[in-house]
């Protein structure tokens, strides 16, 4: 089957090596940049086809798709570019799978995918991604679902003064995250935060503390799911975050232009310029992704915690970075699921609408495992789910049962766990 790779960054170089090694897939992967298109050679070991060229728009990506005869899609393209790119990919009647992390709603390709016959998965990497296939399947399994809670970060094993960070993807995504307004859902309702905000003490087992915040994480959770009480925070080294907000007071993330001397710029390409050769990994720089997701409820007139935790690191015998790794694996399971038949129903599909077909959460739990990434799950039942703190008291909520159940029988893995330490915010980075 010819495949096609949007974007041979971080993440989507690693996605085409990965899609190299299906027996039966012949793997192209296009990009503006060589250095991109080197990378995604290196990482794959030779087996891709490179391809340089612009896949920034609808009619591009549709002329990129016709030129190389591609079957399927997967997009890891920069945010900016996902919404118009997915319409140009179901213009052309190919299946797509996609983890641009777009601003706009994807939803509303819906209908056009609807006609075109063919699934896209949107969001389909780890946070958004896996947390929505999991949180969905724990809202369908329980009898009535309360409140979910994710917690995630990608982040340096190694902190550093002043900025405690590195980016895993696109730099300019990760600035979109901090002043992107954050969705959460209370007493069944979705309410805006500012981004950044409401940070806490997060201890990590095996890695130590960190502040977690808000961020636009639930996406499409927020209005998919009927639970009461939903939010996701974003997790990085303390210190960090109250750099970001001082940098956003002062409009160095703004997009429109100020008057400096004789010229118009915009702080976010100065700011670019500056910070982001700071963010910048080195070669074989380790890295840590970091998720908890935890759904209380009850089932069978007792009440329950459902929870799976993820801890990955850079893998020493490829190099994939962490974040790398646990972003594109979830799209390439996908993808690999949609080739094999496994998911037909066209429409444009948010990762957690995947929960209710039969099979396919335990297909990919399994492919991340083979792959080294292990999402641990746990549960607790009864007075002991009881204790466990929940995000928010909120009225109930109705959900239907699942068919299947991925391990949630699994004994409890509690070193995984995340803990809030403090609700108060966190405190100053060592300077």
């Amino acid at each position: 089957m010819r495949v096609l790779v949007l974007g041979a960054g971080m993440v989507g170089s690693v996605a085409a090596a990965d899609l190299a090694a299906t027996p039966g897939f012949e793997v192209t992967v296009a990009d503006a940049g060589k250095e991109s298109l080197a990378r995604a050679l290196r990482r794959s070991g030779g087996r891709v086809r490179t391809l340089q060229a612009d896949a920034g728009s609808a009619k591009k990506a549709a002329a990129l798709v016709a030129r190389t005869k591609a079957e399927i899609v997967l997009g890891a393209l920069p945010s900016r570019f996902g919404f118009d790119v997915m319409r140009g990919v179901i213009g052309t009647g190919r299946p797509y799978v996609d983890i641009s992390f777009m601003p706009e709603d994807f939803r509303e390709h819906d209908a056009l995918a609807r006609r075109a016959g063919v699934p896209v998965v949107a969001d389909c990497g780890v946070a958004p991604g896996m947390s929505n296939l999991l949180a969905g399947w724990a809202a369908r399994t329980l009898d009535r679902c309360d409140a979910i809670e994710i917690l995630v970060g990608g982040l340096p094993r190694e902190r550093h003064w002043p900025w405690q960070y590195k980016a895993p993807f696109s730099h300019h995504d990760v600035i979109e995250e901090y002043v992107r307004p954050s969705r959460v859902v209370e007493g069944g309702k979705v309410v805006v935060k500012d981004a950044l905000s409401e940070p806490e003490l997060v201890t990590i087992p095996g890695l130590g503390t960190l502040e977690a915040f808000y961020t636009d994480g639930l996406r499409s959770l927020a209005d998919t799911l009927k639970v009461p009480t939903m939010r996701e925070k974003t997790m990085r080294w303390p210190g960090h975050a109250e750099l970001m907000r001082t940098l956003r007071h002062l409009g160095l993330f703004s997009h429109e232009p100020v008057q400096v001397g004789d010229a118009r710029v915009r702080p976010i390409d100065l700011t670019a310029k500056l910070l982001f050769p700071h963010w910048t990994y080195e070669e074989g720089e380790s890295d840590v992704t970091v998720m908890t997701v935890r759904a209380w409820g009850m089932r069978g007139g007792r009440e329950v915690r459902l929870a799976w935790t993820l801890h990955d690191e850079l893998d020493p015998s490829t190099g994939f970075p962490s974040m790398s790794r646990t972003t594109a694996f979830p799209a390439t399971s996908v993808l690999r699921l949609i080739a094999a038949g496994r998911i037909r129903k066209p429409g444009v599909h948010a990762p957690e609408m995947l929960a209710s077909m039969p099979g396919i959460v335990d297909a990919v739990l399994a492919d991340q495992r083979a792959r080294g990434v292990k999402y641990v799950p746990w549960m607790e039942e009864g007075a002991k789910a009881a204790k466990g703190a929940k995000p928010a008291k909120a009225a109930a909520a109705k959900s239907p049962k699942a068919k299947t159940a991925p391990r949630a029988k699994a004994k409890p893995a509690r070193k995984a766990a995340a803990r809030t330490t403090s609700s108060r915010p966190a405190p100053r980075g060592r300077r």
